[in-house]
């Protein structure tokens, strides 16, 4: 009976997590909106400088921001089961929307010239312009931190693959580092935590620095750390060295999970890079794919669901979508895990904001580079295709229209007239 109220509370978890996974549009900014509204003004499971601490931690991290929250509140309310119980929630309803959009894929066998598939690629890239543009506003906002973001465009360009990918990143965290001083220093404000500033995001600005100290074990944390950085650089080799494909796959969606920095849309160039080349999945199903995942509810990282459903086809594709699934997931919860009792010390050090600055400019131009090739070359093929992607980035970017239906009116555009 002791474990009862404990039970209760995971259980609370699920549920609530559950109906926000199925009502939460509008990407990782929004998410942090509908967690604030849920969990700070009505069930007060956290007051406003908590929740300002894992914001602004789950952003300088690795890994989908709104994910990493939903773990983290999970488990300040019940442990580690909570932390679980809340992330499958959230993701659930995303997740199997994909994994049945991948079965239905398959079974319509060649779609390549389908005008709605077609619409659905034009979707995906207005909304990775509009990523480009947001977060080159946010990231880049002088002149150094826009010459790395176009160093690293071009390097990846001219060096397309996973592991120049890699090393971009790498480098952009080695020059922010050393050019700490010349960046604006004004540590990692709320406004930048969640995604705009406290002008730009109305929750934002309603929310107060505080000092929370979490009181997990920084043994354990270390230890949890060091597994998360131990399979990002031993699944690979291991992976390839036993030949099966469910190995290499998971080991792509576990590298590509764990490179993700500064939103949810820099997957899309990181998650090409592992399955295209090597024909697990051709780019306009790949595209097609992203698209759709922009039209519902929930965190995009659930676009790994559809992928693995691709990839495995057949019967029992679904097993290949949860695979995937937890892959990009895993190093997610790995770091938020164990960064969270030593974020507080971290958090002010000006090494580390100006590491993340470089990295996340080096993001920029990363995400740049996907939208130049394939996005661009891929979708785009006449005047007619400029035009939609142009009035769908419109419709974004300056009307504000939600992404689902963007999503739904350019794939009945592309069904009707391209």
């Amino acid at each position: 009976m002791a474990t009862m109220p404990q039970f209760s509370r995971v259980a609370e978890i699920f549920a609530v997590f559950l109906k926000l996974g199925c009502i939460c549009f509008g990407g990782p900014v929004a998410h942090l909106g509908y967690f604030h509204d849920e969990f700070v003004r009505q069930r007060r499971w956290l007051d406003e400088a908590h929740y300002t601490d894992l914001i602004a931690l789950c952003n300088f991290l690795p890994g989908p921001a709104s994910s990493q929250t939903v773990f983290a509140i999970g488990m300040g309310r019940a442990g580690l089961a909570g932390a679980l119980a809340g992330s499958v929630a959230f993701m659930l309803p995303s997740a199997v929307v994909m994994i049945l959009f991948g079965y239905g894929l398959a079974q319509l066998g060649d779609v390549a010239t389908a005008g709605w598939l077609h619409g659905l690629k034009l979707a995906a890239a207005a909304v990775v312009a509009q990523a480009v543009l947001q977060m080159a506003r946010r990231l880049c906002p002088d002149f150094p931190r826009a010459l790395l973001a176009l160093a690293a465009g071009a390097t990846v360009l001219l060096l397309p693959g996973a592991y120049a990918q890699i090393a971009v990143l790498a480098a952009g965290g080695a020059v922010g580092w050393m050019m700490r001083f010349r960046f604006a220093v004004c540590g990692l404000p709320t406004g930048n935590a969640a995604g705009g500033s406290p002008k730009q995001n109305p929750t934002v600005a309603k929310l107060q620095t505080g000092n929370w100290k979490p009181k997990t074990s920084h043994k354990f944390a270390a230890a949890v750390l060091l597994i998360y950085l131990a399979l990002l650089f031993i699944l690979p080799p291991l992976a390839m060295a036993s030949g099966h494909r469910s190995a290499k796959v998971f080991a792509s969606f576990y590298r590509a999970g764990a490179l993700v920095f500064g939103g949810g849309h820099v997957v899309l160039p990181l998650l090409r890079a592992e399955v295209v080349p090597p024909g697990w999945i051709g780019d306009s199903s790949f595209l097609a794919g992203y698209g759709a995942a922009q039209a519902l509810p929930g965190p995009l990282f659930t676009f790994a669901a559809y992928l693995g459903t691709m990839i495995f086809a057949g019967p029992h594709a679904w097993l290949g979508g949860l695979l995937c699934l937890f892959a990009i997931y895993l190093p997610a919860w790995l770091v938020v895990g164990g960064a969270l009792p030593f974020w507080h010390t971290l958090r002010g050090k000006t090494w580390a904001q100006g590491a993340l600055r470089g990295a996340n400019a080096a993001v920029v131009g990363i995400l740049f580079a996907a939208l130049v090739y394939p996005i661009s070359f891929e979708t785009i093929n006449d005047w007619r295709d400029a035009g939609l992607a142009l009035a769908a980035l419109l419709l974004l970017e300056k009307w504000r229209v939600p992404p689902w239906a963007v999503v739904l009116l350019a794939a009945a555009a592309g069904q009707w007239f391209v």
